[in-house]
Parts: structure tokens; C-alpha cells; sequence
């Protein structure tokens, strides 16, 4: 359920997050130079046209910029059932051993007939994936499965970058890389926190110049993602759950940037989930399914780096709960009217929240 109070006394509905993106501007490919994408900022009435490069010139000495670490792996594999019929695993979660099992992960699995629990799935590459049934209970949405060697091994060796479902090439060894921030150190994400694409080493000198703090969270994207809100009232929709961390370094350089007056600057939407979420229920929590719509009160983000999200998302619903409704609607007229490039590969935007942020 929607983690939100009305905003104004309005309820808002799935329809008022839609919009008609012409399919020319969903990027397909990334800028040339990772700097080199766009960033929109200024005001719904003033809306200000700059490249990504210029960002350390927007922030000020003191601000702290915090990134999500995550590091995208290789989770789409191929494969066929014992019938011949070929299948598609995106592997959502590798699964913590017991002592009586290993190699375990959960994955969504395109297929034309649901095999059933014990079936074993011949993989491209040699491996073998065994079904154990669903998950996380026995009507979850993913599959239970136990693969033959150790799944992370297994991703880096016969996997494939698993691009979103409106990139329409297949991966490359290009999108190995700039499907990946410059700084992914934690392995376990699906899709890219695609806001940081953007940095570059010479950005982050600049900004390390400028005084600007660095810390970092790691939340692992998964496929839920790209759900699509079915129900017509947003408050009705369930989130999927992500992991995450906010390490004790983390917690501390943001309780030092508030002491001297600082901004926190959140790298990508997901940066605000994993920093909301702890704010909201507790540092111990590492696994959220945190839903911000219009109403939320923002506890730790000042300022939002993020990309342009799909039409009728639970992203545009967090950016509008946090730079507000109208303002987020200006500016994606702009950015359309303008040509920016949209989703993972796109353009970037600055988002200020619309209440500071502590404010009653």
C-alpha cells in the first residue's frame, strides 16, 4: 500500500501519472560520453537546459552526493525444458544457503507451459536449474530454483545484460559496460540505478573540488522496477521488495552534512527508497517495499538526481511526491517538447523537494 497521505485532499489515480511519450525519444543507446547526456533543472516556469557536466557548479561545498553502489550482473539465461521448449530466466535474487541447500535463487521464467516442481531445465552453457516450486510462498510470482553451480559464476559466464524490456537491441558488450556505474562494487541488481550512469571520473573530481561529501548505499534493483501499476487507485497497488543498506558510515556523514547546513543530494530514485526507508522504519531494516506517492514526508533527501520515468510508474509517483505533481508535469512537458531522451539510457533532471525537508 501507498506509503502517502492525501496531498491537498486529493487522491490521485493512475491516470493522472500517464502521459503520450513518442517512441523516438525512448533512448536506445547511451550519450557518447557519460557527461555528455543532458540535465534539466530550474523551476516548472523557468525550466533551465544544461548538460550533466555542469552538475558540480549546481551543488555547493558542503552538500553530500549519496550513490547506490549496486553492481548490475549478467541475470538473463536461456534454456529449454525437457520437451524442447525454449525459456527465459531473469534472475531477481540469489537465495542465502542453508544447510541443506545452496545455489539457490529466485527468478521470473518466460515460458510457454509452467513446468512443474522437480523439473530440470537444460541451460545454454551446460548448467542445469532444477524447479523447486514458487517464491517467496507457493503462489509467489517468482520461481524457487536450484541451479547446478554457483549462480553468481554461472551469470558472469553464461548470462546476458538484462537491458529494460523497451531497450529493443540485444546486449552488447558495450552495454556491459555503460549498463554499469563507474563505481559498482555490490553485485546483485537487475537493473541499473540509472540516474548515476551519468558520472564520469572527471565529473567526480570536479565535484570532490568543489567540496562536495561522497557516501554510498547499496539497494539491489530488481524487475519490479518496470511493474506497471494495474489498479486504477494507486493506494490499492503492493510494492516488490528490494534489499538494501545503509552502512553506519552512510548514517553518520548525512547526521554530519544536516550539522553544518548541508544538502543531501540522492543519486536516483532508489537512493531515496533505501534512505527514506531506514528513516521511516529504523536503520536495522534491510529490505523495503516502501511505495512514495504525493503526501510523503520526506525525512533525510534534499535534492533528486534522477532520469524521466515511464508513463503511469511508481517512479513518477515518487518524483512527483517529491519535487510536487504540478512541477514534475511542467517539466516533462519541457523535457518532451524539447527532445530529451527518456528511461535508462536517457537524460538526467535536479529535483529540489517541495517541502524542505523536516519542515512541519
Amino acid at each position: 500500500m501507498a506509503d502517502f497521505l492525501p496531498c491537498g485532499g486529493r487522491i490521485f489515480t493512475l491516470s493522472d501519472f500517464d502521459f503520450d511519450l513518442p517512441e523516438a525519444l525512448i533512448a536506445q543507446h547511451p550519450a557518447s560520453e557519460r557527461s555528455g547526456s543532458r540535465l534539466l533543472g530550474g523551476t516548472a516556469a523557468s525550466p533551465t537546459d544544461r548538460i550533466f557536466r555542469d552538475l558540480p557548479s549546481l551543488l555547493r561545498q558542503g552538500d553530500l552526493l549519496v550513490f547506490n553502489d549496486t553492481k548490475v550482473v549478467k541475470a538473463r539465461l536461456f534454456g529449454q525444458k525437457p520437451s524442447g521448449g525454449r525459456l527465459e530466466l531473469l534472475i531477481e535474487r540469489v537465495l542465502a544457503p542453508s544447510a541443506d541447500s545452496g545455489h539457490e535463487v529466485a527468478a521470473h521464467m518466460k515460458v510457454s507451459k509452467k513446468p512443474a516442481p522437480g523439473t530440470v531445465l537444460q541451460m545454454d552453457g551446460g548448467f542445469t536449474a532444477t524447479v523447486l516450486g514458487r517464491w517467496p510462498q507457493a503462489d509467489g510470482a517468482l520461481y524457487h530454483l536450484r541451479l547446478s553451480s554457483e549462480p553468481y559464476a554461472l551469470m558472469a559466464q553464461f548470462g546476458h545484460v538484462p537491458l529494460p524490456p523497451y531497450i529493443t537491441h540485444a546486449d552488447s558488450r558495450d552495454d556491459e559496460q555503460r549498463y554499469q556505474t563507474v563505481f559498482a562494487k555490490h553485485p546483485g541488481a537487475v537493473a541499473a540505478p540509472t540516474a548515476a550512469l551519468h558520472f564520469d571520473e572527471a565529473v567526480l573530481a570536479q565535484l570532490a573540488v568543489r567540496g562536495v561529501h561522497r557516501a554510498s548505499i547499496t539497494l539491489h534493483v530488481g524487475a519490479g522496477t518496470f511493474a506497471p501499476v494495474k489498479t486504477s487507485t494507486i493506494a490499492e497497488h503492493t510494492m516488490h521488495f528490494e534489499r538494501f543498506e545503509v552502512p553506519l558510515a552512510t548514517q553518520q556523514a548525512i547526521a554530519a552534512c544536516k550539522a553544518r547546513g548541508g544538502r543531501v543530494v540522492a543519486v536516483g530514485t532508489t537512493t531515496v527508497r533505501a534512505l527514506e526507508s531506514a528513516a521511516k522504519f529504523g536503520p536495522d531494516c534491510n529490505d523495503t517495499n516502501i511505495f512514495i506517492t504525493p503526501g510523503f514526508d520526506f525525512a533525510v533527501v534534499d535534492l533528486l538526481l534522477t532520469n524521466f520515468h515511464l508513463p503511469k510508474s511508481t517512479l513518477m509517483m515518487l518524483v512527483s511526491a517529491f519535487s510536487g505533481y504540478e512541477h514534475i508535469v511542467a517539466l516533462y512537458r519541457h523535457a518532451m517538447a524539447q527532445r530529451y531522451r527518456f528511461f535508462s539510457y536517457g537524460d538526467a533532471m535536479l529535483l529540489q523537494c517541495a517541502k524542505p525537508v523536516g519542515q512541519p
